[in-house]
């Protein structure tokens, strides 16, 4: 399993997200790795959150690299910086893009983790 798949199924358990609870909108991830393209939907009502896999129509389509999706969803690359880089691409609602940035782990997972007991201390 990638890191942008279990990113994915991260959101559908957890369902609801309480930051999210004005938001409602569709957000499709096309993330193309070669020839191959992969396609997210997430849709956002009221904070409620549904993934699924569809190619269907969105109020924002991200558009992004295997590479650079699996190193966000690993907190590894900043969604706002990779935009500013040109390495993903929106189009539709910016403001719904930027707004999803906050699903996304802010520092890489394994340094998120400790040592040990003691933090490593």
């Amino acid at each position: 399993m990638t890191a942008t798949s279990a990113f994915f199924e991260r959101l559908t358990v957890a369902g609801q997200d309480p930051r999210f609870s004005k938001v409602c909108g569709s957000v499709r991830f096309d993330i193309r790795d070669g020839d191959r393209l992969d396609q997210w939907l997430l849709d956002i009502d009221h904070g409620q959150m549904r993934v699924t896999r569809s190619g269907a129509p969105a109020t924002t389509v991200i558009m992004v690299s295997a590479q650079v999706a699996d190193a966000m969803a690993r907190g590894e690359v900043n969604g706002l910086a990779a935009i500013t880089r040109g390495e993903i691409m929106v189009d539709g609602d910016l403001g719904l893009a930027l707004r999803i940035g906050r699903l996304f782990p802010r520092e890489p997972e394994h340094a998120a983790r400790s040592d040990g007991p003691d933090g490593g201390r």
